[in-house]
């Protein structure tokens, strides 16, 4: 029972990184309705500030400035890239997204060079003891930081005037543009906060093991979460996110003593033989909008 109990644990924590990650996806869905395959990409960049602006402020002053920079700079791709899309068919401008990924990870690996950068974090793989069970820090540090983000963005949406314009506008935005609400806004405040969400998934994905090239791999495994909990579900990315890790984290620990037939690897794809399932039971999710089309 402690095994298990630690394995929950560690898959919550790295679950937590797939619930932001899927809540970017989930905001700027909601907004513009485009799939936003640059989000692994902005996870990415996100790590390697932190990597850098800790060498100057230390770990802490880090974590927002990368974040916020990465923000701005999603604002920017928003502005720039996206908006003159508006009209567009929804598959050019996911495709569009797709590109402006591959041109940040090619300028983002030249800062990260061929080695695997360091981000000074605090935890790395320190163990901390909670009665029986021991666990690592960074697992505690990521759902504790995931469930203050999470509360302050269901009240932001719930209670301010630009949250309250943001649900509008997802829900008919022509309606919302007769109210006076300006969907432009709402498309770029959408695209900051997916760019925020990432960077902090990208500082916690290389908190422990440094970022590399290859890093922004991790960020796929916020489709099955999304996929899970529905594309249009903001509270379904969050209990997508910590299924799919704490899937995943039970995969890696009990597979090869119950199903070794499966491969020594099978913790990787299991996140998407469970997108695969839910596909093919239930395609608009847990918690999404079920489409009814009347002929």
């Amino acid at each position: 029972m402690k095994g298990l109990l630690e394995t929950v644990v560690r898959g919550l924590g790295n679950g937590s990184v797939y619930a932001l990650l899927a809540l970017g996806f989930v905001i700027i869905y909601k907004a513009t309705k485009v799939i936003s395959f640059a989000q692994p990409a902005l996870m990415l960049a996100g790590a390697v500030a932190v990597s850098y602006l800790v060498e100057v402020t230390g770990f802490y002053l880090a974590v927002p400035l990368a974040a916020l920079m990465i923000a701005l700079l999603a604002l920017g791709i928003e502005r720039v890239a996206i908006r003159p899309m508006v009209g567009r068919p929804v598959f050019v401008v996911a495709i569009i997204t797709l590109g402006i990924d591959v041109v940040i990870r090619v300028v983002v690996n030249h800062y990260i060079g061929r080695d695997v950068r360091q981000m000074g974090d605090p935890w790395g793989f320190d163990q901390v003891s909670i009665g029986p069970l021991v666990v690592q820090e960074r697992w505690l540090a990521m759902l504790a930081v995931t469930a203050v983000l999470v509360g302050l963005l269901f009240a932001f949406f719930r209670y301010t005037r630009y949250g309250l314009a943001m649900r509008a506008a997802a829900y008919d935005q022509e309606t919302a543009l007769a109210q006076g609400v300006s969907v432009g806004a709402v498309f770029a405040l959408s695209w900051g906060l997916a760019g925020f969400l990432a960077a902090i998934a990208g500082m916690f994905v290389g908190t422990g093991q440094g970022v590399e090239q290859l890093t922004w791999i991790i960020a796929l495994k916020a489709l099955p979460a999304i996929i899970l909990g529905g594309l249009d579900s903001l509270g379904g990315a969050v209990i997508g996110g910590l299924t799919i890790g704490v899937v995943e984290s039970l995969f890696q620990s009990y597979q090869g003593d119950i199903a070794p037939w499966l491969g020594q690897n099978f913790a990787v794809v299991s996140p998407y033989v469970v997108m695969l399932l839910v596909l093919l039971v239930r395609p608009y999710g847990l918690f999404g909008t079920r489409e009814v089309e009347r002929v």
